[in-house]
């Protein structure tokens, strides 16, 4: 349980303001089909997030638990100073058709996925874990608790938060995350406690 909770919200932070956060707005706002869009970037991130939390669970069982919390906790702090720099998203997508839009969106956001920092943290953490269904569970409802208002909501959400705000409380929690798992400390331990 631990591993699918951790996966969901580290993900979710992480995908706020981020460029699939970004990817999803656009593709709302100029596309304007929620229910395809929104499959798409489902069927996408558990395909790339599959795909990663794969590696990493294969890396995680050739890497000692010192030297994974380390590189847990260090992959915390970079994220933390990536959710930092704005990213920058292509804004010419156009298509036709519910297909079309469906397509275009997995496509598109599948590739803005590769190296992103969610899927790093994907891949982090199916290696600390070792649980693949849990960690690709948790990864792919994270990324979905955030990119499903963004879509059905597009229009309004940019007038609610600026985009600065929710960079600096991601850098935070990213922070505090890194410094907690390079401290020795379980996370699920100090919510306990």
């Amino acid at each position: 349980m631990e591993a699918f909770m951790i996966s969901t919200v580290s993900v979710a932070v992480g995908e706020l303001g981020d460029k699939t956060q970004l990817l999803s707005l656009i593709l709302a706002t100029r596309l304007r089909k929620p229910a395809p869009i929104i499959a798409g970037i489902f069927v996408a991130t558990l395909l790339n997030h599959l795909g990663a939390c794969w590696v990493g669970e294969w890396a995680g069982k050739l890497i000692t638990p010192q030297v994974l919390r380390w590189t847990l906790g260090i992959s915390f702090l970079a994220v933390a100073i990536w959710a930092l720099i704005p990213d920058k998203v292509d804004d010419d997508v156009k298509t036709r058709g519910a297909h079309g839009v469906f397509a275009v969106t997995a496509v598109t956001f599948f590739l803005a996925e590769m190296g992103d920092k969610t899927q790093i943290l994907a891949l982090a953490l199916a290696a600390r874990y070792h649980d693949l269904i849990s960690v690709v569970a948790g990864t792919t409802l994270g990324m979905m608790i955030v990119n499903i208002p963004t879509v059905l909501f597009a229009e309004r959400a940019t007038r609610w938060i600026p985009v600065k705000v929710v960079r600096v409380v991601a850098a935070v929690i990213y922070a505090v995350l890194g410094i907690v798992t390079l401290a020795g400390y379980s996370t699920m331990s100090l919510t306990v406690n």
